[in-house]
């Protein structure tokens, strides 16, 4: 048996995916091959269960998104019951004048069982049921499925832009943002299809109408004239089958529109619906105790059904009064005691261990952000803060010391503080429970709530409750809970203090960890060419201006062979910056092979080239009037290239590379200042606008 191999139609997954097909092969069959009674009382039978599937399936789902196949389902069960439409109505005129059973048991039964054996009841019936599945059902599902479809799509910008602020901030994966990216389209794909699917139920109650008309005056046509029966007669025979089989089909339409309903009207919830009515409807004593009174009462009036009414209002008080019992047991539950207090233990004398070293990276917390990070409580801020760290190291290259966390009674309940080496660098306060709407620049409308400011990046921003996370997001804004924002300012914090995050310690971590792959590289360079100074402040150097230290084999063989030449580090790292210079444009233009920058004037240059070689580098200085001038034209270019979508770049000469980046570092850190030299041979510039002043 081991060389036994089954057919590929054989195996489960082969069968699935042939189940769509087959399907389909067997509606078209039966609107075009004649089929007996007993197959019609089958596939009736089938279709009744099916819509009864559907609508239990509805009610046990969680999220719209657990039913994606919802809307294919609608076509299909639609014609479904056209092709049994079909079938049953070739059955009905061709054999109806043989009785009411000639459509088969399920059509008889539907047509004497259900409406009494009486055509004017059934048509009645069958009426309502097609005004109630037509009208009321099918149209709300329909309009809220539009509007849903319409809220989904102008909450997508939000929503990616949320998903883009988790992964920037190290709390998720790329797979897991590309998992929540699908979800949100799939989330406007799917409201977006039941708008069009309800149009599929909307036509298939016209089309139950017009068919059972049909099937009435066509029988009464082949009765009367090929079969010559008499007119009451016929109109019976054919009356009640064309009544039995619209209801036939009626019925299941009705509860697959239901079922629509169900699946766009529930609100997303971690609860089935039968959950949350349970949970929402009957869990107020107070209202159970004024709706049995009422009911009580209605029973007391003379002419009323005492009974039913007594007995109902009883049971809703006797409910009311269980639950309230429950909810006081609850409430009366004994709270754990408290630790008794030790004895204060005598005080010691002081020691060298009362010390204690500074921590480079600290978080500190008011109490009511506590529960943010308390591992007992599952706090959620501890995992995005190794997150923080894990996507720092994989992109900066190298890792930074951890972050203490420790609570501040001195601080606001919700503030929070960031300290480097135990001075403040940020501070902020976040709230437990509500969300903080950002916005990004193209919003349509405001949200009621505390206005503030983004603290990482300095956006307006408004503090909102949870009930409006949704509609923030379909106004485009950017919404973040509480762990989210202290998260992002603490990232985008160590981001920028990367250089003084890496001291001599971590240096000497990343070479141990380098010298595990290339240890003769590594010992070649430290002490050998350079100090393990030196590559620190080349290394501060390369951070300080936002260049990645990933790279630290290359950086290593630029330093061996340019140490022993010039150990001065500022002329080491301009080398390294030319040798690094392909990563460090692809970190400023991730995929563009034209650059658009800004230059100098050509007589700027001269100037300011003239000022580097009379006094040197380091003593280099710009005349105060033109360094102002300098600083004005560089700020209106670096915004005109953030209005167009490109990132302020300023290209110059290699010299006047360093001298221009610590000018304009502090008034202008978004700017990026690239020599000609380290742009890659392989990119082509496109100068956007220039930089010239006067001295």
């Amino acid at each position: 048996m081991n060389g036994l191999t089954l057919p590929a139609w054989l195996t489960g997954q082969s069968s699935k995916a042939l189940a769509a097909p087959l399907l389909i092969i067997m509606m078209l069959a039966m609107m075009v091959l004649p089929l007996p009674a007993f197959a019609l009382d089958i596939f009736f039978s089938f279709n009744i269960a099916l819509s009864i599937i559907v609508l239990l399936t509805s009610l046990y789902t969680v999220k719209p998104l657990d039913f994606m196949v919802f809307p294919t389902v609608l076509l299909v069960s639609t014609m479904l019951r056209l092709s049994l439409n079909v079938a049953s109505t070739r059955v009905v005129l061709t054999e109806g004048h043989t009785g009411p059973d000639a459509a088969g048991k399920v059509i008889e039964a539907f047509g004497h069982f259900l409406i009494g054996g009486n055509y004017t009841v059934g048509i009645v019936v069958f009426i309502i049921l097609t005004i109630i599945n037509f009208v009321v059902v099918t149209k709300g599902a329909g309009r809220i499925a539009e509007v849903g479809a319409r809220f989904a799509l102008d909450a997508m910008p939000g929503k990616q832009m949320a998903i883009d602020a988790d992964l920037n901030a190290g709390m998720i994966g790329e797979q897991e943002a590309r998992k929540r990216r699908t979800e949100v389209a799939q989330e406007a794909e799917f409201y977006g299809a039941m708008d069009g699917a309800s149009k599929y139920v909307r036509g298939d109650a016209v089309a139950g109408i017009l068919v059972t008309v049909i099937n009435i005056f066509g029988g009464l046509i082949v009765g009367m004239v090929q079969h010559d029966l008499a007119f009451d007669s016929a109109i019976k025979n054919y009356t009640l089958l064309a009544i039995g089989d619209g209801l036939v089909a009626q019925i299941p339409s009705l509860i697959i529109s239901t079922a629509a309903g169900v699946v766009v009207s529930r609100v997303a919830s971690e609860q089935d619906i039968g959950g949350q009515l349970v949970n929402q409807l009957f869990a107020k004593p107070d209202v159970l105790y004024i709706t049995g009174g009422i009911i009580g009462g209605m029973g007391m009036i003379p002419g009323m059904p005492h009974i039913a009414f007594l007995l109902l209002g009883g049971a809703l008080c006797g409910g009311a009064y269980l639950l309230k019992k429950r909810n006081q047991r609850v409430a009366e539950a004994p709270a754990p005691e408290p630790e008794v207090a030790m004895a204060a233990p005598e005080v010691e004398e002081a020691t060298w261990q009362d010390i204690m070293p500074v921590d480079t990276l600290g978080l500190e917390v008011g109490y009511r952000l506590i529960p943010l990070v308390d591992k007992s409580q599952n706090g959620e801020l501890l995992r995005r803060i190794k997150g923080i760290r894990k996507k720092f190291a994989q992109e900066v290259g190298f890792l930074s010391p951890p972050v203490h966390i420790r609570d501040n009674l001195e601080l606001k309940p919700s503030a929070y503080r960031i300290t480097l080496k135990g001075v403040e660098v940020g501070q902020g306060e976040a709230y437990v429970g509500q969300f903080l709407a950002i916005n990004p620049g193209m919003v349509h409308g405001n949200l009621p709530g505390a206005p503030t400011t983004d603290p990482a990046f300095g956006l307006p921003a408004t503090w909102i409750d949870a009930g409006l996370r949704d509609q923030a997001q379909a106004m485009g804004y950017t919404v973040v809970d509480a762990g989210t924002v202290i998260a992002t300012h603490m990232n985008h914090l160590i981001t920028t203090h990367a250089a003084e995050l890496l001291g001599r310690q971590e240096v000497q971590q990343l070479l141990d960890h380098l010298g595990k792959e290339a240890p003769k590289l590594v010992e070649d360079l430290v002490p050998k060419v350079v100090s393990l100074s030196t590559l620190q402040k080349v290394l501060q150097n390369l951070l300080i201006e936002g260049v990645h230290i990933r790279d630290m084999r290359t950086i290593i063989e630029v330093l061996s062979e340019y140490g022993p030449v010039n150990p001065d580090p500022n002329e080491l790292t301009a080398q390294v910056r030319v040798a690094l210079g392909r990563a460090i444009v692809q970190q400023i233009f991730p995929s563009a092979n034209e650059l658009s920058v800004i230059t100098l004037d050509s007589r700027l240059e001269r100037i300011l080239m003239q000022a580097l070689q009379s006094s040197g580098p380091e003593g280099a200085g710009i005349e105060p009037g033109l360094a102002d001038t300098i600083a004005q034209q560089a700020e209106r270019a670096a915004r005109q290239q953030e209005q167009m979508g490109l990132p302020p770049v300023l290209l110059v000469p290699g010299p006047l590379r360093a001298l221009l980046a610590r000018f304009l570092r502090r008034a202008l850190p978004q700017l990026k200042v690239l020599s000609h030299a380290e742009l890659p041979d392989s990119k082509t510039i496109r100068v956007t606008s220039l930089v010239g002043g006067q001295a």
